[in-house]
C-alpha cells in the first residue's frame, strides 16, 4: 500500500471496545439500522407531548454531544433528536465508505424518512451546516425550518487559520499527521481543538474540559478516526468545487424553508465575510451575528442561539403551536432581550 492511500478499515464487528459515549443527564442514546448504515441518535424527551420535531446535525470532528446545551434549553418547544454522522460520535461507518456531503445527507434523509418525523426544523454546524442545506433543497417536505451555526459553504479565499483541516482531505496528509503526533496526549489535542473553534477558549468549564479530554480518548482508540475525518474533509473540498445546480450555492437558492444564519466574529474555519452572502442566497433568511463566538456558538453562546431560535419560530407562526401547548416565548425564556444584531 502506498503513503497515498487510506487504509482499509476493519468490519464493524470487529472493532475494539471502547469506553461508552457520554449521555448527559436527562438524555438518551439509542442505535438505529438503516439500509447500508448504522446511526447512533441521542434525544431529550419534550417537556411535553406533541412538539414539533427537530434534528441536530453536527460539524466534522464533532458528535451529537455538541448540541447537549442547545437541546436542554429548547426541549419546551421541540422534540429534539441530535444524530451523529456515520463515522462520527457512536456511529460506525458507512458500509459503502461513502463520507461526501451527499451521502452524509443520504443518511439523514434515510433517518427522516424511516422515523416519520418529518418535516422536522433542521438544524446543522459547520459539515452539518452544507449537509443540512443539502438536505433542505433536495427533501424540502422533510425541514418545517433550517438553522445554520456557521455552515460550510463554499468560499473562494479560504482563511488560513483554516486551512490545516482542509489539508486533511489531501490523500495521505492524515495518516502523515497521524505519525507526527503520536506523541500528543489528548489533553494537547483538546487544547488545540478548542483554540481553533472558540472564540475564548476560556469559556469552557473544567469539567467540559474534562468532558472533552475522555471523548477524545475514546476516539482516538477507533481505527476509523482518521479515516472518517480525512474523507468527510475531502468530501467537503469536493463539494465547495461542484457547479451548476449541485453546487451548495446554487441548492442554498433553492431551500424553501424559512432559515435562521448564525455566524460568530471570531471564527477561524468559516468567514465572518460569508455571512451577508449567505443571507442573500438563502431566500427567506434571517442572520444572526455573535462578534466573540467562533465557530460553535451552540456551544458557546447556547443561550443566545436559543432566543435566535425561538424568535425564529415567532416570526414564521411556527410557535403558535407552542403556545397551545404551554410553551414558554422567547420574552419569557430570555428576559425580553437576545443581545445580538439581526439582517438580512
Amino acid at each position: 500500500m502506498s503513503s497515498t492511500e487510506v487504509p482499509s478499515v476493519p468490519p464493524a464487528n470487529v472493532l475494539p471496545r471502547v469506553a461508552p459515549v457520554r449521555v448527559e443527564e436527562g438524555e438518551r442514546l439509542r442505535s438505529v439500522g438503516l439500509p447500508g448504515i448504522t446511526l447512533s441518535v441521542r434525544s431529550r424527551p419534550p417537556a411535553r407531548e406533541g412538539l414539533p420535531a427537530a434534528l441536530y446535525v453536527h460539524g466534522l470532528g464533532g458528535s451529537s454531544q455538541n448540541w447537549s446545551p442547545l437541546m436542554a434549553l429548547l426541549d419546551d418547544v421541540v422534540d429534539g433528536e441530535a444524530v451523529d454522522l456515520p463515522g462520527f460520535g457512536d456511529s460506525p461507518p458507512p458500509d459503502d465508505g461513502n463520507y461526501s456531503i451527499t451521502g452524509h445527507a443520504r443518511a439523514v434523509i434515510r433517518y427522516l424518512d424511516s422515523a416519520g418525523r418529518g418535516p422536522v426544523h433542521l438544524l446543522g454546524n459547520s459539515l452539518g451546516g452544507a449537509v443540512s442545506t443539502r438536505v433542505a433543497a433536495l427533501r424540502p417536505d422533510l425541514v418545517r425550518t433550517l438553522t445554520l451555526v456557521s455552515p460550510a459553504l463554499p468560499e473562494l479565499r479560504v482563511q488560513r487559520t483554516a486551512v490545516p483541516t482542509a489539508l486533511l482531505a489531501v490523500p495521505g496528509v492524515a495518516a502523515l499527521f497521524t505519525r507526527l503526533t503520536r506523541e500528543w496526549t489528548a489533553e494537547q489535542r483538546v487544547r488545540g481543538v478548542m483554540a481553533l473553534c472558540y472564540g475564548d477558549p476560556a469559556r469552557v468549564s473544567p469539567e467540559g474540559f474534562r468532558n472533552a479530554v475522555q471523548e477524545m480518548e475514546r476516539r482516538l482508540q477507533l481505527p476509523y478516526f482518521w479515516d472518517a475525518m480525512a474523507r468527510s474533509a475531502r468530501g467537503l473540498v469536493d463539494a465547495y468545487t461542484l457547479g451548476g445546480q449541485q453546487g451548495l450555492w446554487s441548492q442554498a437558492e433553492r431551500v424553501l424553508a424559512p432559515t435562521l444564519l448564525v455566524y460568530g466574529g471570531r471564527d477561524q474555519l468559516v468567514g465572518f465575510r460569508m455571512a451577508q452572502r449567505a443571507a442573500r442566497r438563502f431566500r427567506d433568511s434571517r442572520l444572526v451575528t455573535l462578534p466573540d463566538a467562533g465557530h460553535v456558538a451552540m456551544m458557546e453562546y447556547p443561550d443566545t442561539v436559543a432566543t435566535a431560535f425561538r424568535e425564529l419560530l415567532v416570526e414564521t407562526g411556527e410557535l403558535d403551536t407552542v403556545r397551545a401547548k404551554g410553551g414558554r416565548t422567547p420574552v419569557e425564556a430570555d428576559g425580553g432581550t437576545s443581545g445580538v444584531g439581526t439582517g438580512g
